[in-house]
């Protein structure tokens, strides 16, 4: 089975459809969608409504923006921008869209045998993975060889020999317009395609991945968009203006 992999659209139209556009080049079967539709950016019913329409072609599980954008979680530990986003986004959604939020699952979920799906870590869908050892809590957590997960907005690979008798982690960043990972036995991988809508690697550009199980490779991506674009919509809707800035650098 060949996976397209996306993460954090976060109401960013312009960047969505610059992936699917490109896409539209490669082979996949199934999306596979790690949360955070929607927060931040000023389309979440376009977005939205195109992630009700994928069915039962996609998985897809909540983020914490998805959380507090239907009015699930309160956000009250948010910083004032992504509030002011959440509230803005809340009063904005169709009733539709706002019930296919709260609808979303809950992380983590098994894909395959050999893979698995969370939003921040398995143990929790907040938490942030950002070094080996929170690699290695994330790996207690599932048993499957390979896990996908966003929440950081980083494309990053924290690789777990279990070959050698002490835990090792190997941490790698995804850099460049096309990378290719290969799968090997007696390794496991935890893997971050990046955000589709708001990276936050100092590149701009839209990230996303595939990866095929029959061949256990992972294919990652970037693709330029009108950040331009997507910040003007972004200071028309009445949003912080910082919300949009941050896109023209991939901060």
């Amino acid at each position: 089975m060949r996976y397209l992999i996306l993460s954090d659209i976060h109401a960013n139209w312009e960047a969505l459809s610059a992936v699917l556009n490109h896409v539209r080049r490669k082979k996949f079967e199934k999306i596979l969608f790690l949360g955070d539709a929607v927060g931040y950016g000023a389309s979440p019913n376009a977005v939205m409504d195109w992630l009700r329409s994928i069915g039962s072609s996609g998985t897809s599980i909540r983020g914490n923006h998805d959380r507090v954008c239907s009015g699930i979680d309160s956000g009250e530990y948010f910083n004032r921008y992504a509030l002011q986003a959440a509230r803005w986004t809340a009063d904005h959604l169709e009733d539709r869209n706002r019930k296919a939020l709260q609808e979303l699952p809950e992380g983590p979920v098994a894909i395959e045998d050999q893979v698995a799906i969370c939003h921040g870590a398995p143990h929790d869908e907040d938490a942030y993975v950002f070094s080996g050892n929170d690699a290695l809590l994330a790996f207690q957590d599932m048993p499957q060889q390979v896990i996908f997960f966003g929440h950081t907005h980083v494309p990053s690979v924290f690789i777990l020999d279990q070959r050698e008798s002490i835990p090792d982690i190997e941490v790698r960043l995804l850099a460049g317009e096309r990378q290719r990972l290969s799968m090997e036995e007696g390794r496991r991988y935890l893997i971050n395609p990046g955000s589709v809508g708001q990276p936050r690697d100092r590149d701009p550009r839209a990230a996303y991945g595939i990866y095929d199980s029959q061949t256990r490779r992972f294919y990652h991506y970037r693709v330029a968009y009108s950040t331009s674009e997507a910040r003007r919509r972004i200071v028309r809707a009445g949003l912080p203006p910082m919300l949009g800035d941050r896109l023209l650098h991939g901060v």
